[in-house]
């Protein structure tokens, strides 16, 4: 199986086609929300390396990952220079916040959910580069297909990484837990558009 069909069906639903259409019309947005996501998911796995220094399988593949967020946060910058795209730091959606906030406090447990979490984000941000590439100017979609299988490996990392911690039947049911919310989250309209919104309200 290939590593994007893992994640289509670790994921409960599809980005919905209303977003590819928001998408499409914020162009530069996304760009620009799209950087401040790899610097979120650089900076998350940073501080993962900083709490759990025991777990030396946690910190090797959390400095990977650090690495690689920050040459596609340099990337994406590169691209709005490029463009003349203003980059500027933008209000952050409801969706990893929405997730983070159903955490539990408990080690090991939290750690895990934190995984799992970090699963979720970096499965859905896979599968929006790869429904939004087709829609974009070749540059773009280029690039985005380019980052479907870095991005589908920081998946499984979270995942293994959940599962050497506690037992796969456990993190399978927090799994099933999350998914529900991801879904939601992913579904429900938002206000704002943001690479990981919901479909924008109509007013």
């Amino acid at each position: 199986m290939s590593n994007l069909l893992a994640i289509e069906n670790f994921l409960a639903c599809p980005t919905p086609d209303e977003w590819i259409e928001d998408a499409q019309k914020n162009i530069d947005l996304m760009l620009i929300d799209h950087a401040n996501c790899e610097k979120k998911a650089a900076s998350t796995a940073l501080n993962l390396t900083y709490r759990y220094t025991d777990n030396f399988n946690l910190m090797h593949k959390m400095s990977r990952l650090v690495r690689e967020e920050m040459r596609h946060f340099e990337q994406v910058i590169s691209i709005l220079e490029k463009r003349k795209i203003e980059y500027r730091q933008l209000s952050a959606s409801r969706y990893a916040g929405g997730l983070r906030q159903l955490a539990m406090t408990a080690e090991p447990h939290r750690l895990v959910d934190v995984l799992v979490i970090g699963a979720f984000i970096e499965a859905r941000s896979c599968e929006r580069f790869s429904r939004i590439a087709s829609f974009l100017d070749p540059e773009l979609e280029k690039f985005y297909r380019s980052l479907v299988k870095s991005e589908s490996r920081h998946f499984m990392d979270y995942l293994s990484l959940a599962e050497a911690i506690l037992d796969r039947d456990y993190v399978s049911e927090r799994i099933c837990y999350f998914a529900d919310h991801e879904k939601h989250l992913i579904q429900e309209p938002d206000n704002e558009f943001r690479f990981h919104s919901g479909p924008s309200k109509q007013f």
